[in-house]
């Protein structure tokens, strides 16, 4: 899907970019793709804001305008705290805002075939887009990207 530069929808806000998308990382690989997918999509006017800890996004939550959030359910709730997982609490919070921004979950890889297909189901039941497993894939990534794009926001920017 190509968006068109010209476009009003597509030139660039005051604040940086177009698009502000929340990236949470729980610190499972030295170069994640959140941050390939940061610098993928940048150049684009997408504003990418990385949290690492469920209190970090939280105040990202409270001063900006999330259009898309990708959540790693394990990603920490304190920053200096790694035994309890915080993507939970984030997931409560984004629902919480009005609209709601389509969120793509990151969860670890699945033990049991039963166990992925419930937690799946769930994901899905309380408004996920997309539900990955890791290693999360880039070019994968980037298609739910580009679905999320045309499925809220018709292909085109949403107004900042």
């Amino acid at each position: 899907m190509m968006l068109r530069t010209d476009h009003p929808a597509n030139r660039k806000h005051p604040s940086g970019g177009r698009l502000n998308l929340l990236l949470s990382y729980g610190g499972w690989r030295e170069t994640p793709a959140v941050e390939q997918l940061a610098q993928l999509l940048g150049p684009l006017g997408i504003r990418s804001v990385t949290a690492d800890s469920g209190e970090q996004a939280a105040e990202i939550i409270r001063e900006l305008t999330i259009h898309i959030a990708i959540v790693d359910l394990a990603i920490p709730l304190h920053r200096d705290e790694h035994a309890r997982p915080g993507g939970g609490r984030i997931l409560k919070l984004l629902r919480r805002l009005q609209p709601a921004p389509p969120t793509v979950i990151v969860r670890p890889p699945q033990p049991a075939n039963r166990e992925s297909v419930r937690g799946l189901s769930e994901a899905l039941r309380e408004g996920a887009f997309a539900v990955v497993d890791r290693p999360v894939d880039l070019e994968m990534m980037l298609e739910i990207m580009r679905r999320v794009l045309i499925r809220h926001y018709a292909g085109h920017w949403p107004d900042a």
